[in-house]
């Protein structure tokens, strides 16, 4: 998974997204969570980081990355994998 390279996030969690002249809005995590996809992190690697900073059980932060990972998607904020795009 790839966020969209062209994105652009502010300090503030602001995104914008030039491809569609969209604009959103995420709270501290998701915009740490994007910064982390921007970088290259896999999701295994943003799970196991969130997990050591956040007191939160493992499960839960599991459906919450993959939940946040699907409104990505919806948004279309994330590059297609070319494995799932075939």
């Amino acid at each position: 998974m790839k966020i969209n390279e062209n994105l652009a996030i502010s300090e503030s969690g602001f995104l914008f997204n030039p491809s569609t002249g969209e604009s959103f809005t995420v709270n501290p995590i998701g915009a740490e969570i994007i910064e982390k996809l921007k970088v290259g992190k896999s999701e295994e690697e943003i799970l196991n980081e969130l997990h050591d900073t956040y007191e939160i059980d493992k499960k839960s932060l599991q459906k919450d990355l993959l939940d946040f990972n699907q409104i990505l998607k919806q948004y279309q904020l994330l590059e297609q994998d070319e494995e799932t795009s075939n």
